[in-house]
């Protein structure tokens, strides 16, 4: 699989949101909550780069199976 810049960056988003989610799952502590506001404006910008960057990371099934 080729990866490019891209590639690494919505990775990391990925990681980062996974990350939010398992606080949130395990601790109740919502990190973009306590840093950015109560769904402000920013945060919720935040969350749709998320979202959207764990849709792109759907590709990457696709680039992998083509690989085989």
């Amino acid at each position: 699989m080729r990866t490019n810049g891209l590639d690494y960056t919505i990775l990391t988003i990925v990681i980062i949101g996974a990350i939010n989610w398992g606080l949130i799952g395990f601790f109740g502590f919502d990190l973009i909550n306590v840093v950015f506001g109560n769904m402000t404006l920013l945060s919720r910008i935040i969350y749709a780069i998320v979202g959207l960057s764990g849709l792109y990371a759907l590709t990457y099934y696709g680039r992998m199976q083509s690989m085989g």
